[in-house]
């Protein structure tokens, strides 16, 4: 694995997910219930004030009602502006073109509030002084008639309160917000990670089983702990596992029986085996001086009896390629000078096209090179057509061995059984010539060499001009793995 890869794979991991999801639940909670409680304390707080100031404003002005004789003079106006200002604030009056302040600092009053007040009502507004929030309470002072009813008197009082402490109160509520936004997150986090622990826990000891139960360790179970969905996929993986070890089981012993009887009958099958040839080398000498259908029958059963005795022969071989008692017998051959005896002891010396660099010599099995040339190059002249070439290369690790024929080639179907044992690609042909095993012995031989991770091969394929192509490939170092297979 890449380490891009391993890194999408942990960032796209369920912990990171649990994380994720955990934090990202946390924040949102946090910023809601944070949110909303900021904007409610941050609205009673102002709403507070306000309501505080109109009050205060109202009780200084029923200290100074009824006012005094309209149009007032400019001192007047100085003198309510100042009796109308304390610590909490200062009071600005206008009368008409006339104003006058109980600060030096000056205020903007906004045309709104102005025109607000001025049609009689009491009007307040949030504004910024100076970089300071400000608020603006105004009223129009009002003068009795002589029937008892009053009207306004065009005298416009505005009260300008600082909202700083206020404001400092709203900062304050917004750092608790965030440090509890915070607190929240790192709950959230520890929470993920408890859970994550929880839940990874069992799903890391199911995978841990899974691949070894995968690489045979049929005896893996978990340990099921508490009573939720997680222990009920404990129940089921050791349900699974126990019913997959007795089956297996089964068919391990099914499958040992079937090896045992295979080779227990091959063996048996020599003695009388042995007899027979002794008494089929008898009637081949004699087959030539029988008459007629008793000569044909001494040699058809000379015949069969040789088939028979390959066939036992083959099996042999099988049951030991199973057994894993298989074993090289390891010597430096001289690969060409080795095919070229195979070809000779057979009789294809001539009828094989050869091309066998000469001094390529490889650490080998000689027995099981012979065996696998000679039933490579049998089943070419078998079922493919001449002409049938044999030709080795080598380079400093591996040596390769192509045999083809100019035959029909194997047909897609048939190429993926090739090795198997006892497999006819053609179904209506019930008996042949061979036993049906040498393709099948010939890879075993092939993979039985080895040396460190390079291990032997034989593969069937087609040539590119038609006619089928063998191809093994033996390690040049073979070292005997013991029948390891």
């Amino acid at each position: 694995m890449t380490p891009w890869r391993s890194i999408a794979a942990q960032v796209s991991g369920l912990r990171v997910r649990l994380l994720l999801a955990f934090a990202l639940l946390g924040v949102t909670t946090t910023a809601v219930v944070a949110s909303g409680s900021y904007f409610q304390a941050r609205t009673v707080i102002l709403q507070q004030a306000q309501d505080a100031a109109v009050m205060a404003l109202t009780d200084q002005l029923a200290k100074v009602y009824p006012v005094l004789q309209l149009p007032p003079t400019q001192d007047e106006l100085h003198l309510l502006a100042q009796r109308l200002s304390d610590r909490e604030g200062y009071a600005v009056v206008i009368y008409r073109d006339m104003r006058e302040q109980g600060s030096l600092t000056p205020v903007s009053l906004t045309p709104e509030l102005r025109q607000e007040v001025g049609d009689g009502q009491i009007a307040w507004q949030r504004v910024s002084q100076d970089g300071q929030p400000t608020l603006l309470i105004g009223t129009q002072l009002r003068i009795d008639r002589p029937d008892g009813t009053s009207q306004p008197s065009g005298l416009e009082v505005y009260s300008v309160r600082n909202l700083v402490p206020e404001q400092q109160s709203i900062d304050k509520l917004a750092t608790r917000a965030w440090l509890t936004g915070g607190l929240s997150l790192l709950l959230a986090v520890l929470l993920a990670l408890l859970s994550a622990r929880g839940v990874l826990r069992p799903v890391r000891d199911l995978g841990r089983a899974a691949r070894r139960l995968g690489e045979g360790d049929l005896s893996t179970r978990l340990t099921v702990r508490g009573v939720d969905e997680l222990a009920d996929v404990a129940r089921t993986f050791n349900d699974t596992a126990g019913t997959l070890e007795r089956q297996v089981g089964e068919l391990r012993r099914m499958e040992s029986d079937a090896r045992r009887f295979v080779a227990d009958v091959s063996h048996e099958l020599r003695t009388p085996l042995a007899a027979m040839t002794a008494v089929t080398d008898v009637l081949d000498e004699e087959a030539d001086h029988l008459p007629g259908d008793a000569g044909r029958a001494a040699r058809l059963v000379s015949q069969e009896t040789q088939n028979l005795t390959q066939l036992v022969n083959d099996l042999i071989e099988i049951s030991r390629f199973d057994s894993g008692t298989a074993r090289l017998a390891l010597d430096d051959v001289d690969v060409a000078a080795a095919v070229t005896a195979t070809l000779r002891m057979r009789g294809w010396a001539d009828r094989v096209h050869a091309d066998l660099p000469p001094a390529v010599v490889a650490r080998l099995d000689p027995r099981r090179l012979d065996v696998i040339v000679a039933n490579l190059v049998g089943n070419a002249f078998r079922h493919g057509a001449e002409p049938v070439s044999v030709r080795l290369s080598a380079d400093a690790d591996w040596i390769t061995i192509e045999v083809a024929d100019q035959g029909p080639g194997l047909d897609p179907e048939v190429l993926p059984h090739v090795f198997d044992r006892l497999y006819k690609a053609d179904t209506a042909r019930t008996r042949s010539e061979g036993s049906g095993l040498g393709l099948a012995i010939s890879w075993e031989n092939a993979r039985l060499h080895r040396h460190g991770e390079r291990q032997g091969s034989l593969v069937a394929g087609n040539g590119p001009g038609g006619g089928a192509v063998f191809t093994l490939r033996l390690p040049r170092g073979t070292t005997d793995a013991g029948g390891a297979r």
